[in-house]
């Protein structure tokens, strides 16, 4: 009788043993959204459902496109009010002059789905279809670019605009092995433990893929003193306040120590204009522009430093910029595109 209760205690640690590894990995692992992503060179991860509860935006009128609109009219899916997660995937094209140009985009939106009216839509739209791994994708042409929709469960929707199937393809694979804590793309394994815990927007990957010509660096044609290859992981968590932080990881120390530099320098040269003028509007009485003062806190707050191979940039980001960007005068004003940036709120769009 002993023997049989100490086999059972035994039993029942094991098994509590398990239970325990089992959600410490699921912890510690990346979001599904990200999981379920195929090989890439950069990823963005962003969690609307905290951004929703902050600024309230899916509350806000917007003005839609028509094309939106339409995707609206048919499906019932209102981006800004049903989209919880979505992950990006970037692809860098070996050659820009096709119809992707420098890079294409592979998706996975998370949220709450018609099914019905969605599979409906995308019929109606999609030049074919075929079946792969018991999930139908659809191919619809536009702008000279194939765009690839597969709905793999009821609140997952993968979209990918590469010029084969092969990552769409991919993204079904991963859905079917998703429950796997050590699933997802290379880029995950080698730097999501980078990313703070509580991270609620987060970026991996090289800043040279949408501004690199070349070997050569540049924003708005400014040139930039940094590695094309350079990879970096950004994220952005709010405790109380949102904590933005940028990391270089450089090729070497030296490298590392010039990043830091330029960017005191830049940062200084910001802080001098721009908190100025915001001290000035505010001796003046209360500032017309609210989103000034806010930036103008951003500064005050940043801080970069080096730590070894790696430079870091810190910032304290004020909830009120946030509502600021997210307010409806903001978006009724000049600005008048769809609230998903007019690209990437219609599977036609991708």
């Amino acid at each position: 009788m002993r023997r049989r209760t100490w086999i059972t205690a035994f039993i029942l640690l094991a098994v509590l043993a398990a239970l325990a590894v089992a959600i410490y990995l699921r912890s510690k692992a990346p979001p599904e959204a990200a999981r379920l992503l195929p090989e890439a060179d950069a990823i963005v991860y962003i969690n609307l459902k905290p951004l929703r509860t902050l600024t309230h935006f899916d509350r806000h009128p917007v003005p839609h496109d028509a094309d939106y609109q339409a995707f609206i009219n048919a499906t019932g899916i209102q981006f800004e009010r049903d989209l919880d997660e979505v992950a990006f995937a970037i692809h860098r094209m070996p050659d820009d002059r096709g119809p992707n140009g420098p890079v294409a985009y592979s998706e996975i939106f998370i949220g709450r789905f018609d099914g019905g009216r969605l599979t409906q839509y995308l019929t109606t739209q999609a030049a074919d279809s075929a079946s792969y791994a018991g999930h139908t994708v659809y191919r619809i042409p536009h702008d000279g670019r194939n765009v690839r929709v597969a709905v793999l469960g009821y609140d997952v929707v993968a979209v990918s605009n590469t010029p084969t199937p092969e990552q769409i393809h991919s993204m079904i694979d991963r859905y079917h092995t998703a429950a796997s804590p050590f699933s997802g793309p290379t880029l995950l394994a080698d730097h999501y433990h980078d990313v703070p815990l509580l991270a609620q927007v987060w970026g991996i990957g090289k800043i040279g893929l949408p501004f690199a010509t070349g070997h050569n660096l540049s924003l708005m044609g400014v040139p930039i003193p940094l590695p094309v290859d350079t990879t970096f992981i950004a994220s952005v968590r709010y405790l109380g306040s949102l904590h933005l932080r940028i990391e270089e990881i450089a090729p070497t120390a030296d490298s590392a120590r010039g990043t830091t530099q330029v960017a005191n320098t830049v940062l200084q040269l910001l802080r001098s204009g721009l908190i100025g003028n915001a001290t000035q509007g505010t001796a003046q009485g209360p500032s017309p522009d609210a989103t000034l003062a806010n930036w103008a806190a951003v500064l005050r707050t940043a801080t970069v430093q080096q730590h070894g191979n790696r430079a870091i940039l810190q910032a304290v980001i004020p909830v009120g910029l946030l509502q600021d960007l997210f307010s409806p005068d903001k978006e009724n004003g000049n600005e008048s595109t769809s609230p998903a940036t007019g690209n990437s709120s219609d599977p036609q769009k991708q």
